[in-house]
């Protein structure tokens, strides 16, 4: 019995996520789209942060981000 439970469980989740983001879902079917190119802009931004670990000017780094990414 144990493992239905779960199972049940395991759907109500996916169901959920569906229904939170079913309008980004069907924009991919209506106009192939994706929000590739932000993943992608977000994991540049995640790379450059990482190699400034440390940092005490955030203004600074702010500047440095729109100048090599803007």
């Amino acid at each position: 019995m144990r493992g239905i439970e779960v199972g049940f469980r395991a759907f109500n989740t996916i169901a959920n996520t569906i229904t939170v983001n079913y309008r980004s879902i069907l924009n991919y079917f209506i106009n192939r789209s994706t929000n590739a190119s932000a993943e992608s802009f977000y994991a540049k931004i995640k790379a450059f942060r990482s190699q400034f670990r440390g940092v005490r000017n955030i203004e600074f780094f702010l500047y440095r981000l729109t100048k090599l990414f803007a």
